[in-house]
């Protein structure tokens, strides 16, 4: 049996490549009398850009949330080497997880909803167990229903981020592109979507796992142990 071991990406390491390195360098080292403001916008980028394609080399497989990623970081390096309006700057902060959201809506009317890739495999629940039991139970149908609003809860999580991360950065990046204030609004930019953002993006995660785990429960009444599969399994 093949056993190549991937590492898994260290989320410290993700919030020091990504977020706080970047941001520090922007809003610390943007002045001429440091790195300049061109110069500290390509070495803040190189981070999070260096950084996503090792794990995509490393992990030697596409990944289209990373490659969004690259896309972004590439897109915000232009903006501000172009020096273009900062208006810019706000469509492209939305745009990203705007077309994410779109996506997983998307994926709701195919035979593959991203939820159900994410949730419902064998990797995480006991399959077997859970399709008999709902089976036995007559509640196929119910369970598919939970499944689809699932990906609709899902997908407006991403909507979410998507409308605030356009009003944070028409908020507080308003320097012309190409200056030092641009560079350091821009690293505050990247340092509050986290708090503003990613924390209640992933509380509303926490909830849509929490939401399709109660339902797998009343639907079946098998108990948290026998749902999820275990590492005797």
């Amino acid at each position: 049996m093949s056993t190549t071991t991937k590492k898994k990406s260290n989320p410290l390491f993700e919030i020091l490549f990504n977020v706080i390195i970047p941001s520090l360098i922007l809003m610390k080292l943007s002045g001429d009398e440091h790195l300049g403001s061109v110069m500290s916008l390509i070495v803040a980028l190189a981070f999070p850009v260096v950084y996503g394609g090792y794990e995509l080399i490393n992990n030697k497989k596409f990944n289209f949330i990373a490659a969004l990623g690259f896309i972004s970081v590439l897109l915000t390096g232009g903006i501000g080497l172009l020096q273009l309006d900062t208006r810019w700057l706000a469509m492209k902060e939305a745009l990203i997880p705007g077309l994410i959201g779109i996506a997983v809506l998307v994926s709701t009317y195919t035979r593959h909803p991203l939820m159900q890739k994410l949730i419902f495999n064998k990797s995480i629940l006991n399959l077997s167990l859970i399709e008999q039991r709902l089976q036995e139970r007559g509640n196929e149908q119910a369970f598919a229903r939970c499944l689809m609003n699932s990906n609709y809860f899902f997908a407006s999580t991403f909507a979410f981020s998507s409308v605030m991360n356009y009003v944070l950065a028409t908020c507080i990046v308003t320097s012309p592109a190409g200056t030092p204030a641009f560079n350091e609004q821009l690293g505050q930019l990247t340092l509050y979507s986290y708090p503003v953002i990613a924390i209640p993006s992933m509380l509303m995660m926490f909830g849509i796992f929490y939401y399709v785990w109660r339902q797998i429960r009343n639907m079946t009444s098998l108990k948290t142990e026998q749902i999820f599969v275990t590492s005797e399994s």
